[in-house]
Order: C-alpha cells, then structure tokens, then sequence
C-alpha cells in the first residue's frame, strides 16, 4: 500500500511540475542544477479542463487507498497530500484560474521573477530567450482567461488595481537593455546572447506587454468590479468559506474568526499600552502612534541604513540559533531591495528560498522599531530558514518538502516574531512595541478580511479599523487593505496559524514539564514540512508521547 500511494503523489507531482513549467514554485533557488524550461505553461481553457481531469482522476485513485494500512509517516503523506489535491481541484472547478491579478501579484510579475534567478548556464540562456519568445501566446492565453472572468463577473475589484500598470508600463517603456528581462544576459559570461535577447525582448517581450497594458487599461480595469466583498462574487459566499478551508486548512466560521480578532485586538492594545509606559510616554496610546509616525529618529536616512539594519538584525539571530534549535539549515539567504517596478505597491518585505526581500520604496513608511520583527519573520527563523530546513530535508516526500500552505508558514513566520522575546533580539520599549504592533496588524487582519468579505464592511471602514489599532502608515494601510480586498482569506492564515502553534507549545510544555526542550518543539514542528494545522497538532502529540518515553536527563 506504502508503495502504491508513493508511486500515485510522485507520478502525480512530476507532473504538476511540469504542467506549470518555471511558474511552479519550483526553481533554481531549489535546485540549483535542475536545466530552464524553453518553455511557458500552457494557460488554455483546454489544458485547466485537463488539469481538473488529472486530479479529479488523482482523489479517486486515493479514495481507493486505506489510510490506515500506511505507516506512520505514510498516514501523515497521505492527509497532507490528499489536502492538496482537494484545493487544486477546488480551485480548478471555481476557475480561478481566470482573475490571475491581484493588488499584490500578477502573473506578468512572476513571469519577470524568473529574469532575476541567478540564470548562468549556457543552455538556460538560450531556453529563457525561448521563454520570451513564448511570452505573446501565453499573455494572449492568460487575456483571453481574464475576458472570461470578466464575462462572469469574476473580477478583482476595481479600486485595489489603481496604479498596478506601473509594472506592464516599466517593461514596455524601458529599452531592452534596461529590461528586467534582459538581466541574465548583463553578466560577462553571457555576452554571445545578448543580440538574440535584445531581438527577442524587441519582438516578442515589449509588444506583448503594450498589447497586456492596453487591455488592462482600456479594457479590464474599467469593467472590474465596484463591489468589494467576495461575497459578491458568483457563488460568492461559499467561494469565501473555500478559501478559508484552503488558506487556514481548518473548517472554521466567519462569525467566530471576526470574535477571536477583536478579543486578541482588545489583549495586545493592552500589552502596547504598557510597553508604551515602559517607553516613558505618558500621554494616550493615539498620541504616542503619531510620535512614532512622525519622529526622524524611528526611520532611515537611507535605503543602505534600512538594509544594514536588517543584516544586523540577522546576524544578532545567528549568534542564538543554535539555543533554540538542533537542525539548522545550510541555506544562506540575501539581503535585497524589493525591485523598483513593483516597490510601490509591494509589502514591508517577503523572504524565501535564498532571499529576504525589503521594501525600501517610501523610507518615511519603514519604521526601524519594526524591522526586527519583519527580519525574523522573513528571514530567519522565520520563512528562509523554514523553507530551507523543509527544502533540505530528503526524508520528506518531494510534494511535502516543496509546498507552502499559509496557515503553516504564516503562522510559523509570525511565531517567530513572537520568539524574539525570548531570543533577546528587541533591545528597546519601542522595538518590542514593533513587535506587539505587528502582531495586532495580523490580529486585525481576521476582523477587517471577515469584516469586509462576510459582513459587508467598506474599505473605509476597513482602513480606519486598520489604522485607529496600528502604527501603519496610510501608505501601508491602503496598499494592505487592498490586499486583503483582493485576495479573500489569505491574511486569516497568519494569526490563525500563529495561535495554533503556541497552543501547541503550550500543550507540550503543561505535558512535558522538565522535560520539555524549546529546541526539541521547533524541531518536531519544522521537521513536518508545510502541512494543514491538524497535522501540526499530531506533531506535537507525536513529541509528546516520545519524550515522555525517554528517561529524564
């Protein structure tokens, strides 16, 4: 049975990498040796229909496997994965495939993501030159699927596009050297392509943005959605409790999500009102959010200080790493701004495989008593040292060791902001007030996301329950509402995951007592890979039973 289910997901996943090319989430950041795609992913109507077949045929072959005639690890597989299938198929039947575009990505930005992969080789040259010459057919493909989305009313809604050309119009404005796309070939070594690159971003590269940029304009935007509810959207209410099941991986209500955001929003202004005191201020809790706002002293001069800052930040991390756990991952990562093209609309930060990404666009919203909570969060211990440590564990089937489930990784990347506590990396009042105000941001965000797709919230309302609990700047405020607008149930993930990570440390150190080792519960929970919450759960139990097995030290 262990080998029919292992030969299903590895058949299965091979596949799925393929179907969707260098798009999959799976690149050179990962496998530094695995050859470019010459090509882009099918985007047709035909090859979704195709998909949904593959994995409706996919959960049939696993209704026919007994879970409980796997081993152990088997059965932890097999919940894992059959999760997963039951997303995509979910996904696929929803279609949507057809609002590829978000205030916060789009797939003409992942497209451009490839370019700035460290490509070298000679051959992957030549394929990225075949990728851009494929690049009119798949913006025709991807098009024609926003105009059937359209057609439905299956849109972002309108107002959290404003300004989201900028990225189309950066390529089709800049001469093909100064492309994004032409970056790989900016390197000495790849001097024999640059005519062929240069032709291919000339013929194939800049008018399929133009062709992208006047659709989006003329046609797409206008013809968006007024509304901005998911509820709103065809089938809109259940559409919204998919994406919670999807992005939390927990059935759990609307109504009791929106109860828990404001109990944990009323604890942590608490919390924040002492720590405020402790910063020697005096006056109310609104009064010392426009201090912070507004003081010189809380920002950088420049965008080098920003990330010096946080490469020191970093670094205070390794010096304690190895007091909080065993197994450290040998990936490194980079510190880089975010690109300049998409820095407008784009987070504070966002870490992965080999890259802690900051924001340095608008330094006057970049609070440096903040910074040690997005560092931890996106770097290490949080999303590239977690990544990294799933990446390089070869005991985990591959579709394990490469998924990113939100509820998980979130909740993992916003635990660790939490640990800096312990780790001693907030030296100040204003620093461990960063971090209780980014906690309140992700404790809000399950009062404003169900508030504004469930209960009928406006984006003014939301903006100003944002803003009236956060030290965010209106700049951030706008550009993180808009994102929980467009992208319904994806900001639950962060604090739900969060709070189920410290229930289970709590369970394991009431079970656990003397025994319990903070290196031995982050080692059980990061060894599992990115995995649905009630998995996490097990792991703890899993931790639980075998420490107590072992005789006291």
């Amino acid at each position: 049975m262990n080998e029919r289910f292992r030969t299903i997901h590895e058949t299965e996943w091979a596949w799925r990498l393929d179907q969707f090319a260098d798009l999959g989430g799976f690149d050179v950041a990962i496998d530094p040796d695995r050859p470019l795609y010459d090509r882009l992913p099918d985007a047709s109507p035909a090859a979704y229909q195709a998909r949904l077949d593959h994995w409706t045929r996919v959960a049939l072959e696993l209704d026919r496997i007994d879970p409980t005639a796997l081993s152990e690890r088997g059965q932890i597989d097999y919940r894992v994965y059959r999760n997963q299938i039951a997303c995509l198929i979910e996904r696929h039947k929803g279609r949507d495939f057809e609002m590829p575009v978000n205030s916060d990505s789009a797939f003409w930005t992942d497209v451009a993501a490839i370019a700035r992969r460290p490509i070298r080789r000679a051959e992957d040259l030549a394929r990225w030159i075949l990728q851009m010459r494929d690049l009119p057919r798949y913006f025709d493909e991807m098009i024609a699927l926003m105009r059937a989305g359209l057609r439905r009313g299956f849109t972002p809604p309108r107002v959290t596009l404003a300004g989201r050309e900028r990225s189309i119009v950066a390529v089709v404005e800049s001469p093909a050297e100064a492309s994004v796309y032409f970056k790989p070939f900016r390197d000495p070594s790849a001097a024999a392509f640059r005519d062929e690159a240069i032709r291919a971003i000339n013929e194939c590269v800049i008018p399929a943005h133009a062709a992208l940029l006047r659709f989006f304009k003329e046609e797409y935007t206008p013809r968006c959605r007024t509304s901005i509810a998911a509820a709103d959207l065809p089938n809109g209410r259940e559409y919204y409790l998919s994406k919670i099941r999807e992005h939390v991986t927990d059935d759990i209500a609307p109504e009791q999500i929106h109860r828990f955001g404001l109990e944990e929003v009323a604890r942590l202004r608490s919390s924040m009102e002492d720590t405020m005191r402790e910063a020697g201020h005096a006056g109310s809790l609104a009064e010392f959010v426009a201090q912070l706002r507004t003081d010189s002293q809380f920002y950088a001069k420049s965008e080098e200080e920003l990330l010096m800052r946080a490469a020191w930040i970093a670094k205070k991390f390794d010096a304690v790493a190895h007091l909080y756990f065993r197994k450290l991952p040998r990936a490194r990562f980079a510190i880089k701004p975010v690109p300049a093209e998409i820095a407008p609309y784009f987070t504070a930060g966002r870490g992965g495989v080999g890259i802690y990404l900051l924001n340095t666009h608008r330094l006057d919203t970049r609070p440096l008593y903040s910074l040690p909570a997005l560092t931890l969060h996106e770097s290490a211990p949080g999303h590239a040292f977690q990544i990294a440590a799933a990446l390089e564990d070869e005991s985990l089937a591959a579709f394990r060791r490469q998924t990113y489930l939100p509820a998980y990784a979130e909740g993992w990347a916003l635990y660790c902001e939490e640990l800096g506590l312990e780790m001693g990396i907030y030296e100040t009042p204003h620093e461990r007030f960063g971090m209780l105000d980014y906690q309140i941001w992700r404790a809000a965000r399950l009062v404003v996301d169900t508030g504004i797709h469930w209960l009928g919230w406006s984006r003014e309302r939301a903006m100003a329950f944002v803003s009236d609990n956060t030290t965010l700047s209106r700049h951030e405020v706008e550009s993180e509402v808009d994102r929980y607008i467009s992208w319904p149930a994806q900001a639950l993930s962060y604090y739900l995951g969060e709070a189920c990570i410290r229930d289970c440390r709590r369970k394991a150190e009431r079970a656990l007592g003397a025994k319990f080792d903070v290196r031995d519960f982050h080692d059980a929970i990061l060894s599992v890979g990115s995995v649905p919450l009630e998995t996490l759960r097990g792991a703890t139990d899993r931790l639980i039973r075998t420490t107590l097995e072992r005789p006291l030290n």
